[in-house]
């Protein structure tokens, strides 16, 4: 492992990169240079500046450019949002984000993480690692769990904010040793993924790391041991997320074969038995989130054919109701991400679209913006709440296959500001009015007959 404080390689495109909603691009484009992953990474300088904060340097022979910023036309009440960075990576696609207090990470196919401070996106550091393709990765306070290309995951400790960014690697599962020889026939831990890691969940009360994976299956990672305390095949198709309800510690995993199961550990023992199984269409669920608000949990699934579904859990016996959809989105959703009351999602139309829950009711939401800025489907999503003396903000970063990195600054407005009846009325023609269009990726997928 090494970590570094040297430039990288990325650098920045010269094009407007903040645009008005509601337009959807017209087509996608994925260009940008293809580079070859070396370790001879290395950053070049900023050549423009932010809308609200000041530019950093970047490192000499990075693979990141920034994109000059312009004033984004506000999308009306009750949110006013701005670009404040745009990232262009040469070398390859993003897979991953993850932000902690401080810090936001990125990874890609290459063997280096990358850290940013936030919310400017000051480059303070990489780590490189021993493999790449690192398609998940998760920050949990002060750990932070990246899984790679030889479907093994690393764990790191994240040192106390200073000007030095040096994380500590704290292990990696399974061992190596996990690898070893038997009466002379080369034997593979049972423990290990056989495909690769697409998602992460962590049970912070109970130091269980959860990994879900192409191959159909969930392992349970005991931190504090450093082992595998369970496996079990939790799906007919690959396991694109996995979420866990912190306070019941429910488990919740969704896969390409359209459904959403709920696993519970049985008491005093590391096993997970099927508690309840959600299906509402057939369409592969891609992503899901879980919002705990005052008292009311809310489990939200996006999926290949546009749609959001969520279900509301009943206090009294413990079952998930469905309780709609959101509908907006063209093309398959691909990430959700819900701070407070607001839910987040990225697209494969290359859209992020916000949407609120009302108070008092759980099963009423409002679209309130939708953000059009990449050029191509928008693959990763993290945000988090910032209150100023100006007001509260959220701040969202975005990675899209168009190879770019996006921070957005949104404002969140006081909904007594404005008309709440009109606006209302408006959304619900736009939620209900329309209904979503299949991904054809999706559909040449599924249907290669289809005419």
């Amino acid at each position: 492992m090494e970590i570094n404080h040297e430039e990288r390689p990325w650098k920045f495109a010269d094009d407007q990169e903040t645009r008005n909603i509601n337009l959807l691009p017209g087509e996608f484009s994925f260009g940008g240079n293809e580079e070859d992953d070396s370790d001879d990474d290395h950053l070049t300088p900023a050549r423009t500046s932010f809308t609200s904060y000041p530019a950093a340097p970047m490192s000499p022979g990075t693979p990141w450019i920034r994109s000059p910023m312009h004033p984004a036309a506000s999308p009306g009440p009750p949110l006013i949002y701005d670009c404040l960075a745009s990232l262009h990576r040469s070398e390859g696609n993003i897979f991953s984000v993850a932000i902690t207090k401080d810090l936001l990470f990125t990874a890609s196919s290459s063997r280096r993480i990358y850290a940013w401070r936030q919310p400017d996106c000051t480059e303070v550091g990489f780590i490189t690692t021993t493999r790449g393709e690192i398609r998940a990765m998760l920050a949990s306070e002060n750990l932070l769990f990246t899984a790679h290309g030889d479907c093994r995951i690393r764990a790191w400790e994240l040192m106390s904010p200073t000007e030095s960014f040096r994380p500590r690697k704290m292990m990696t599962l399974p061992r190596r040793r996990s690898m070893f020889f038997l009466y002379g026939k080369k034997k593979r831990n049972n423990h290990m993924h056989t495909d690769s890691i697409t998602c992460l969940a962590y049970n912070n009360r109970e130091s269980l790391l959860f990994s879900g994976s192409f191959d159909q299956t969930v392992r349970v990672w005991k931190i504090s041991e450093k082992k595998c305390v369970d496996s079990f095949v939790a799906h007919e198709g690959r396991v694109n997320a996995i979420v866990i309800n912190q306070e019941d510690r429910c488990v919740f995993t969704c896969s390409t074969d359209g459904t959403v199961k709920i696993w519970r550990r049985v008491l005093r023992e590391s096993s997970h038995i099927l508690m309840m199984i959600l299906k509402y269409q057939a369409s592969p669920v891609n992503t899901m989130a879980l919002s705990l608000s005052a008292g009311v949990c809310h489990l939200y699934t996006g999926s290949s054919d546009g749609m959001i579904n969520f279900w509301v859990k009943e206090r009294a016996s413990g079952r998930y109701n469905r309780g709609g959809s959101l509908q907006g989105h063209h093309f398959a959703v691909l990430c959700l991400e819900i701070v407070e009351d607001f839910i987040l999602s990225g697209s494969e139309d290359a859209t992020i679209r916000i949407w609120k829950r009302e108070k008092g009711n759980s099963s009423s939401h409002s679209s309130v913006a939708v953000i059009d800025g990449h050029h191509g489907p928008v693959k990763c999503l993290a945000a988090a709440m910032e209150e100023r003396e100006s007001g509260k903000g959220l701040l969202v970063y975005s990675a899209s296959i168009d190879q770019t990195l996006k921070v957005w600054k949104v404002k969140v407005c006081n909904v007594d500001e404005y008309d709440h009846d009109a606006e209302s009325e408006s959304t619900e023609s736009e939620i209900m009015g329309m209904g979503p269009v299949l991904s054809p990726l999706w559909v040449q997928r599924n249907f290669p007959n289809l005419e």
